[in-house]
């Protein structure tokens, strides 16, 4: 009995890509492209979430005072305004 079911899916512009890997016999199958794909991306969601972790961490560790909310926003305000201000001024 079978693990998977098979699934059809539609890849548009990568399908040339499935196909040239397949050619050069980096693969022996459009399957065994897909399911290595899904292991990069299990890669990279997994790495995101440990460096997510860390830093989450590291916040939670550091040791100087927390800013109100409101410190922050009009901060985040202010770098704002800048921003646009040089955009339009290099614009």
């Amino acid at each position: 009995m079978r693990s998977s079911k098979p699934l059809t899916v539609t890849l548009g512009p990568q399908q040339a890509s499935v196909e040239a890997r397949v050619k050069s016999g980096e693969f022996a199958s459009a399957s065994e492209v897909l399911r290595a794909g899904i292991r990069a991306l299990d890669r990279e969601d997994a790495a995101l979430t440990e460096y997510l972790r860390q830093e989450i961490a590291a916040s939670l560790a550091d040791p100087r005072p927390n800013l109100p909310a409101e410190e922050v926003f009009a901060e985040v305000k202010k770098l704002h305004q800048q921003t646009l201000k040089a955009r339009k001024r290099g614009a």
